[in-house]
């Protein structure tokens, strides 16, 4: 029953039972203030999506609507032709997805192929790319070191180089009687016709030790088969003309990712480095249980991009031997042009682009897991 109280200067007012609450949990002063103010929030709210419509329109026109019309074309046979979404052109369903991966024939090889090429591109490429920009990254922080910024400017200016052109000069740098040949020579080294050369370097290795035959493998490597490729073919590695692309996107993308490490050096607190070196905190043990710790977050950015960058590799393939010699430079992003622009099966290389972007998406994920943080509790203490 309402309660009846007596306020300072002889004046009452009326409360509720004894307990509850004179206004609901979470709003402050009287019921019609609360109302107020959510009103005011709910205005907020839609002078805030007024102001960023226009990006939202942006967005939704030129990424998401053009994503689902090649959804759309992924699950038709489509010679860009025709109007995809009139009945002229043949609704397959997912034959596109199985004849790439579950069918035998010529498209599901090269499939694999470029998975295999690509795969050792990533594997060898972003943990190359990512040493070598924390590397420099710490090298230009020492603050006792002369002429910094030149030395940024330097490591930094290939990352700004249009990929075209560096890919054309690489061309002349590792052609067979080309510069880098040139240089082996003098120590002794006769060095590969670099782009014409289809050998796995794990295969050339092991073949020079005398462990297996790359001309003729044998047993169990060459019994069984995994997407129409045997064993020996998914574990000979990257080949020599892949090779020269993976040196040059180490070269021209450390760059990049060494000035997001420095912005991260720069941010870490001195006063941790102080107090390690109070300690008595060698520079070995200072990396290792201070610096690396705090790029954490950093790491993972630099992972991911460089993950999704190797994944897509296009244009550096398209200028240096558009899959050649014997395929072994084929990537699946090359593979997804030339099956929609050169076949003119549309429906194929947006399969293709889509199991590409799974791929990322699982690997992405796979990734943030490894590199979350260890040992956080989910519960609360009590």
């Amino acid at each position: 029953m309402p309660i009846r109280t007596m306020l300072a200067g002889g004046t009452s007012r009326t409360t509720g039972s004894p307990g509850a609450p004179d206004s609901a949990p979470g709003e402050t002063g009287t019921p019609a203030k609360a109302r107020a103010r959510r009103a005011g929030l709910r205005g907020e709210g839609a002078w805030g999506w007024l102001f960023v419509s226009p990006m939202v329109l942006v967005l939704g026109l030129f990424m998401v609507l053009p994503i689902l019309m090649a959804l759309w074309v992924s699950l038709l046979h489509w010679d860009g032709q025709s109007n995809p979404f009139s009945g002229q052109a043949d609704f397959v369903g997912l034959d596109n997805y199985r004849t790439l991966l579950t069918q035998d024939g010529l498209d599901r090889t090269l499939f694999a192929t470029s998975l295999r090429n690509n795969a050792y591109y990533v594997l060898l490429t972003v943990p190359l790319q990512t040493l070598l920009a924390l590397g420099l990254a710490l090298v230009v922080n020492q603050r006792l070191l002369r002429g910094r910024s030149a030395l940024r400017t330097t490591f930094f200016f290939p990352s700004v180089t249009s990929s075209i052109a560096v890919s054309t000069v690489f061309l002349f740098l590792f052609q067979g009687s080309g510069a880098v040949n040139s240089m082996l020579t003098w120590i002794g080294v006769k060095g590969p016709n670099w782009f014409a050369d289809p050998r796995g370097v794990l295969s050339v290795i092991l073949g020079g030790l005398g462990i297996i035959d790359p001309e003729r493998p044998t047993g169990v490597l060459a019994d069984h088969s995994v997407m129409g490729l045997s064993w020996f073919e998914w574990l000979s590695g990257p080949s020599v003309a892949m090779c020269t692309l993976i040196m040059l996107a180490v070269w021209t993308t450390s760059g990049t990712f060494m000035l997001i490490f420095l912005a991260a050096l720069q941010n870490i607190p001195r006063e941790l480095e102080e107090s390690a070196a109070i300690e008595g905190v060698n520079r070995r043990q200072l990396l290792r249980h201070v610096t690396l710790p705090a790029l954490r977050p950093v790491l993972f950015l630099v992972l991911t991009l460089g993950l999704i960058s190797t994944w897509q590799v296009f244009d550096q393939v398209y200028v240096m031997g558009q899959g050649a010699p014997g395929n072994t430079t084929l990537t699946p992003a090359f593979l997804s042009y030339s099956a929609g622009f050169g076949n003119s099966d549309f429906g194929q290389g947006s399969a293709i682009a889509f199991i590409l972007l799974a791929l990322i998406l699982i690997l992405t994920a796979f990734q943030r897991w490894a590199l979350r943080e260890r040992g956080a509790r989910t519960g609360r203490n009590r």
